[in-house]
C-alpha cells in the first residue's frame, strides 16, 4: 500500500495549526503522514 504524504507550510500559524491537523486527520486517509514545515515564524 502506498503512503500519503500531505505537507503543510506554514508561516505564523500558531494559533490555527492545531485546527489544520485536525482536519487532515478527518480525511481518514489511511497510512497517512504530516509533515509541517515553518518558516523560522516568530509565533
Amino acid at each position: 500500500m502506498k503512503k500519503t504524504l500531505i505537507i503543510i507550510p506554514t508561516y505564523n500559524e500558531a494559533d490555527n495549526i492545531k485546527g489544520i491537523i485536525s482536519k487532515v486527520i478527518n480525511l481518514n486517509v489511511p497510512d497517512l503522514a504530516i509533515l509541517v514545515v515553518d518558516d523560522n515564524s516568530p509565533d
